[in-house]
């Protein structure tokens, strides 16, 4: 790859074609040799960025292409995520984050994840499940107006009907709500849509702060426990997301096991920790959790404080005492001149 070449690429006028060739093992090698000359001879004028998919290695581009034709590219090498990873990716920036408000049930999530796992690896179908899932709740659920941005989810409360206020009160979460409110309120939620109005928009505010927090400490709960041995609640942070959709995680055998593994780790790897929980805390603007954040920062005090005392006796030790030598001739001899209570000895007259 010569400075000649990289000046041509920087000297070009016009944005160059991008040419994708998926599966390069595949393309006949004369084709491609002819093409790449050719291409070569008219740079100037038509600019020209070919990617290359290996399936293999990319020694094959030496094995498929002579000197005189490798010689006219400006060969740079990269790789792509694995699946996997690309997964990762769109669960983390779509359904683990408070930005989008639609989330998916455990049921849901349990068959794209495992279609995309056991069938395709196919991050498009996934994308397409997801889609779907989207467009199911829309169509079916007429409160699914509410699935917007807080703000605008407030406007459209106050513009509900009688009949969109009916809808709420059907909802089994709001029945139960309801039936652990006073008497009062009670009668209130179920006559006045004024207060009913003002009521939902209440909760989802509540619901917003929740799950800001909720995804806060699903992360830092994910920093604690992916590096433990056999990981008793997932590697990844799907996986612990889809156990905490399924039943309370603290009550159990998964977290227990969790627990009794961080109970044996070394103090640098748990302050390594609380370190990265402390960043994922701060990222937040919301403050419910700052005096959990500062209580993290408290006990990294704490442990910096112990290394620090560690040293000092470390140093003070380190100092000669002038101690004698304790030989057993020694011990006796001070033994027959002490007496019989400094010995812890009791006389029995």
């Amino acid at each position: 790859m010569t400075s000649k070449k990289r000046a041509t690429c920087s000297q070009w006028q016009s944005p160059p074609v991008v040419l994708i060739l998926k599966n390069m093992e595949s393309f006949s090698t004369k084709v491609l040799q002819d093409f790449i000359i050719i291409s070569s001879q008219h740079l100037h004028e038509f600019p020209l960025i070919l990617i290359f998919g290996i399936a293999t290695s990319p020694v094959i581009i030496h094995r498929l292409l002579p000197h005189s034709v490798s010689s006219l590219l400006c060969i740079e090498l990269f790789q792509s995520l694995s699946c996997k990873e690309h997964l990762t990716v769109v669960l983390d920036k779509l359904l683990l984050t408070p930005q989008f408000p639609f989330k998916l049930s455990k049921k849901a999530l349990q068959v794209l994840t495992n279609i995309f796992l056991y069938h395709d690896f196919s991050i498009q179908n996934f994308i397409k499940g997801l889609k779907l899932s989207l467009l199911e709740h829309f169509y079916s659920q007429p409160l699914s107006v509410l699935c917007c941005d807080l703000s605008e989810a407030k406007k459209r409360i106050n513009v509900f009907s009688v009949n969109q206020c009916e809808k709420i009160r059907r909802l089994p979460s709001f029945r139960r709500y309801v039936e652990n409110q006073p008497l009062e309120k009670q009668v209130a939620l179920l006559t006045n849509e004024t207060f009913l109005k003002e009521e939902t928009q209440s909760l989802l505010e509540d619901l917003h702060v929740y799950h800001i927090n909720y995804f806060l400490v699903l992360r830092c709960l994910h920093n604690f426990t992916s590096s433990l041995p056999k990981y008793p609640l997932g590697r990844q942070i799907r996986e612990l997301y889809c156990t905490c959709l399924e039943k309370k995680i603290w009550d159990s055998e998964e977290y227990e096991s969790a627990l009794q593994l961080l109970r044996m780790l070394a103090k640098d790897e748990l302050m390594g920790i609380l370190e990265q929980c402390v960043k994922v805390l701060n990222s937040s603007t919301e403050k419910q959790l700052s005096n959990t954040a500062q209580k993290i920062k408290g006990f990294l005090t704490q442990f910096q404080n112990l290394d620090d005392s560690k040293e000092e006796e470390d140093a003070c030790g380190s100092q000669p005492k002038g101690l004698q030598k304790t030989d057993l001739y020694h011990l006796q001899k001070v033994g027959v001149s002490l007496p019989p209570a400094a010995l812890g000895v009791v006389p029995l007259w």
